[in-house]
């Protein structure tokens, strides 16, 4: 990172305008990624989650240009992800179908919907119109900001690093601890992994597979479209056409790097967010030993590092054991 920044001229403002631009990138990677956690932990391959983000995405820019209200808008994101986790649970756990081949449609159904709805209902291409400030989650200005704003080093790491984020951050940043402590330390987090690793053995003990991976389902919709409302009404100001690029993947890659624990996989998304800020810095600049990088390959670099993370650089990754395994009751 210093070599870095001494190559690319940056000063510590411009570190830590990198630093918080990794913090805003990686959110919506970790409350995704803590979606994807309490499905799989669960038992169910979490492979629509890019669906659920760009369905929610939708949903919430349509009705923040509808009512004005980004309350109503992060209502209306969450439930339709958590709606389609539910849809996505009837296929896996009711009808016990290929729960890859429902992630997948998932997927590409909302890839078509979303524009065409928007076409249809906005005339602007398949996007939302641009949403006001009023409209939106804007950055939050933390108490002392005036006060610190002339102090060396503290007053910029409290006003561009910890503050200036949006409540979507901030939340992330509270749900993070909530989610380990919930999956580990209580009754409700034990039946959800004993759930994913034995599920008949959960189902002798008198509790139901399936309502336990239903409400697992309900947490990761719910999760998940707080991603996905990030992108549209928070750090975004309206829907756009294949909005995620590819982030509800890379989530379920971090899933898989940290090893389905939420810790490691919250670095895998730090990790991801911090090249994807840094080869915006980068384009065009000269580094050492190096020169100009291409424009081409600095834009690839963050999607490349989870190729790499995934071809097997971390090592063996044991999944849920009853993962992707339809539950049948034996009498």
């Amino acid at each position: 990172m210093a070599a870095l920044a001494r190559g690319a001229g940056m000063s510590l403002v411009d570190i830590l305008s990198v630093l918080a631009a990794t913090i805003r990138l990686a959110t919506p990677l970790v409350l995704a990624t803590l979606g994807g956690l309490f499905s799989e932990r669960a038992g169910v391959v979490a492979l629509g989650l890019e669906g659920m983000m760009l369905a929610s995405a939708f949903a919430s820019a349509c009705i923040a240009s509808i009512s004005g209200s980004p309350w109503l808008a992060l209502a209306a994101g969450m439930s339709i992800a958590m709606l389609l986790s539910l849809v996505h649970g009837f296929a896996a756990i009711t009808q016990r179908g290929d729960q890859v081949v429902s992630g997948m449609a998932l997927n590409i159904l909302v890839a078509g919907l979303c524009p065409s709805l928007g076409l249809a209902w906005f005339h602007q291409g398949g996007q939302t119109p641009a949403l006001g400030h009023d409209m939106r989650f804007m950055p939050i200005t933390l108490p002392l900001a005036d006060t610190l704003a002339g102090v060396p080093v503290l007053g910029p790491v409290w006003n561009n690093l910890i503050g200036g984020h949006n409540l979507i951050v901030y939340l992330a940043a509270v749900l993070l601890p909530a989610s380990a402590w919930l999956l580990y330390r209580t009754s409700f987090g034990l039946r959800i992994r004993a759930v994913g690793e034995n599920p008949h053995a959960v189902d002798a003990a008198g509790l139901s597979v399936a309502g336990l991976r239903y409400g697992a389902l309900a947490l990761s919709g719910l999760l998940v479209g707080l991603a996905g409302a990030d992108l549209s009404i928070a750090e975004g100001a309206g829907f756009g056409r294949d909005m995620t690029a590819g982030r509800g993947y890379v989530a379920l890659a971090a899933l898989i790097f940290g090893k389905w624990r939420p810790v490691p996989a919250f670095g895998a998304c730090l990790l991801f967010a911090f090249c994807d800020a840094l080869q915006v810095r980068l384009q065009g600049v000269a580094l050492p030993l190096v020169g100009v990088v291409p424009v081409q390959f600095v834009e690839a670099l963050p999607y490349l590092l989870t190729v790499l993370l995934l071809a097997g650089f971390v090592g063996a990754a044991r999944a849920p054991r009853a993962i992707g395994l339809p539950f049948v009751k034996t009498r």
